[in-house]
C-alpha cells in the first residue's frame, strides 16, 4: 500500500474512533450510519431517448474534437444491423454514418441484395471521428462500446454485418485477421454475426469485391431463412 494511501486510511480510522467515542460519552449504545447510494438512471426506452442521453458525451478526447456526434441511422426495429468502425470526415460533418464515398458504395451493395438503406440500421463502434481517420485507440473503443451494446439491445437485430476488421475484432473479441473471419456466421451474444470488408477497402482494392459479394449473398440467404421461420 502506498504511503499516502496508508496515511489517509489512518486518518479515516482516527475520525471514526473519535466519532464513536463521542457517541458513547453522550450515552448512545447504538450508532447508525446513513449511507447515500447513487441512483441508477432509468434505462432508455427508445433509440431517440438514448441518443438524447449520450449525444453530448465527452468521456474521451474525441468528444472535444468532433464536429458532430454520429449516433446511427435507419429502422429502429431492423432485423439487419450494419456496424462499421468510426465516422470519417463526411460523417463527422453531416452527423450520419456512411454518407461519403464509402457510404454510397454501401448503398449499392445493399441494393444488390434487395435491401434499402432505410430498412436496416447502420452504426459504428465509435460515435466520434478519430483525427485524420486513424484507427480507434483501445481506450476509445472501451469507452464507446457500451453505447453500441445498448443500441443493439434496443434494436434487437436478427443479424449483424460487421464492416471491416476493427468492427469484427471488437465485437468478436478476437485478433484474427478479417480474411479468417469472413465467409461464415459467428455468434455474437446470441445474434448471427457475419464479417465482410469495409466499403472503403473496396474502393482501394478491387480484389476484395468478389469475396464481399459472396458474403452479401450468404447474408441474404440467411436473412430469407429468418424471414420464413418468423412468418
Amino acid at each position: 500500500m502506498a504511503g499516502d494511501e496508508y496515511e489517509r486510511m489512518l486518518q479515516a480510522f482516527a475520525v471514526a474512533k473519535s466519532f464513536l467515542k463521542q457517541q458513547v460519552e453522550l450515552g448512545f449504545d447504538e450508532v447508525y450510519a446513513q449511507v447515500k447510494t447513487r441512483k441508477k438512471s432509468p434505462a432508455p426506452k427508445s433509440l431517440d431517448d438514448f441518443c438524447d442521453k449520450i449525444k453530448n458525451c465527452t468521456k474521451c478526447d474525441l468528444g472535444y474534437s468532433r464536429t458532430n456526434f454520429v449516433f446511427g441511422t435507419g429502422d429502429p426495429g431492423a432485423n439487419l444491423m450494419l456496424i462499421g468502425e468510426a465516422p470519417g470526415r463526411e460523417e463527422d460533418l453531416q452527423g450520419e454514418p456512411f454518407v461519403g464515398a464509402a457510404g454510397k458504395l454501401l448503398e449499392r451493395m445493399l441494393e444488390a441484395i434487395q435491401f434499402k438503406r432505410e430498412e436496416v440500421y447502420i452504426a459504428n463502434i465509435l460515435k466520434c471521428r478519430p483525427p485524420e481517420n486513424r484507427d480507434p485507440r483501445p481506450d476509445e473503443i472501451e469507452t464507446c462500446k457500451p453505447y453500441l451494446f445498448q443500441q443493439i439491445k434496443l434494436i434487437q437485430p436478427k443479424i449483424i454485418l460487421a464492416l471491416g476488421r476493427v468492427s469484427a475484432q471488437v465485437l468478436l473479441e478476437t485478433k484474427s485477421a478479417l480474411g479468417q473471419l469472413r465467409g461464415r456466421f459467428h455468434d455474437c451474444n446470441g445474434i448471427k454475426f457475419l464479417v465482410t470488408y469495409h466499403p472503403a477497402a473496396l474502393l482501394r482494392y478491387q480484389q476484395y469485391k468478389r469475396p464481399t459479394w459472396e458474403d452479401l449473398q450468404l447474408l441474404r440467404k440467411e436473412y430469407d431463412k429468418i424471414e420464413v421461420s418468423a412468418g
